[in-house]
């Protein structure tokens, strides 16, 4: 397997947010469960973006 594949750096925070996601949005809608699913893992990826050069 590649190097880049497996990213612990990576890894482990998206398993982090997902544990918060599960723990803070018992009480909330799907809807708006799907909406800060969403909205986070856009903010993720510009993140990565940014980190990486644009490449």
């Amino acid at each position: 397997m590649a190097p880049d594949l497996l990213r612990l750096d990576l890894l482990v925070p998206a398993l982090m947010y997902c544990a918060l996601l599960w723990w803070f949005s018992r009480g909330l809608s799907w809807t708006a469960r799907l909406a800060i699913a969403a909205v986070t893992l856009v903010l993720i990826a510009i993140v990565v973006l940014v980190e990486r050069g644009w490449r």
